[in-house]
């Protein structure tokens, strides 16, 4: 039922073929969905069906390097100004000419959004961003560096970098295992990935969320059985490469209607100094236009284990 009147269908964006999942009539405003990792556009398939209901065109597509979606072998690749020139023909492509769409994006979709809104604030409505608020450009450090000083060599980010590394470690223990641990594990403290043992020895012991399924896990592990963990990882690894593209950018404020919602024991959120930035100014300085989820959503965030948070 919940895939019922979703249309798929390949476009070419940037360079690459990008898989969508949609629906609702083209007449309709559209309502843009990015994905994080490890994910797909099948996250947002509640959505789209819910969306479609209300009249709007709901459009959720496999991200470069995931899923249907061409997965470009090289890191650098995956800039932002990749990813970006992505969604800009994307949306392009949908508006007949790049009309503004509205954006709801969560973890590594949430950045690419950030970015978008950083770049081509004339296409963006407003947008919803989900578990990352947007992370101004430290001028005198780099990323990898940074998070390797602050948090460790074991810092999952920095375990990303190294290219066919973790991804030798995803494959002893299955791509099913794995995700399963990302997305539903509720272990308290920075995400490690210690070189012995990186993912644990008790997954079959994590209880799935309401939210995740084993129908879900096993539709996210055939696919990534298929395409590999390779794209979703070189969004880390281009993370540098980010920092010295934006350069230009240091300092710039977002200037779109944004909304964050975020759950109280999500991981960005208790990343240290996260907290901190989100309620003592400094997001709201730099996104001025930012302002509460809707109130209306309060009991069904709250069931999930989400907070709203109020800036």
């Amino acid at each position: 039922m919940e895939m019922e009147g979703i249309e798929h269908r390949t476009v070419s964006v940037n360079g690459i073929n990008m898989h969508l999942a949609e629906k609702g009539g083209e007449g309709g405003p559209v309502v843009l969905f990015l994905h994080g990792f490890p994910e797909l556009w099948y996250t947002w398939r509640h959505q789209l069906t819910a969306f479609a209901a209300l009249g709007y065109r709901a459009v959720a597509p496999d991200l470069r390097g995931y899923g249907d979606s061409d997965a470009p072998a090289e890191a650098s690749s995956y800039s932002c100004l990749h990813v970006v020139g992505d969604i800009v023909a994307l949306i392009e492509t949908l508006g007949g000419g790049g009309a503004p769409v509205l954006l709801v994006a969560h973890d590594w979709g949430a950045m690419i959004a950030w970015y978008l809104c950083l770049f081509r604030p004339d296409l963006v409505k407003a947008f919803a961003a989900l578990t990352v608020p947007f992370r101004p450009r430290h001028p005198k450090m780099k990323p990898v560096e940074g998070m390797r000083a602050f948090f460790g060599d074991d810092y999952y980010m920095c375990r990303f970098q190294e290219p066919g590394k973790i991804e030798s470690e995803i494959a002893e223990y299955g791509a099913e295992k794995v995700i399963k641990k990302i997305l539903a594990d509720r272990s308290p403290g920075l995400p490690r990935l210690p070189k012995e043992n990186p993912f644990g020895s008790k997954t079959d012991d994590i209880k799935l969320p309401p939210w995740l399924s084993q129908q879900d896990l096993n539709f996210y592990a055939q696919k990534y059985d298929k395409k590999g963990f390779t794209g979703g990882l070189n969004y880390y690894r281009a993370l540098d490469l980010n920092w010295e593209l934006t350069a230009a950018w240091t300092g710039a404020k977002v200037k779109v209607p944004v909304k964050f919602i975020v759950g109280d024991i999500d991981m960005v959120y208790n990343t240290p100094g996260v907290k901190e930035y989100v309620h003592g100014g400094g997001f709201k300085n730099d996104v001025p236009l930012l302002s509460l989820p809707l109130c209306a959503f309060a009991r069904e965030y709250r069931e999930y284990g989400f907070v709203l948070i109020e800036i």
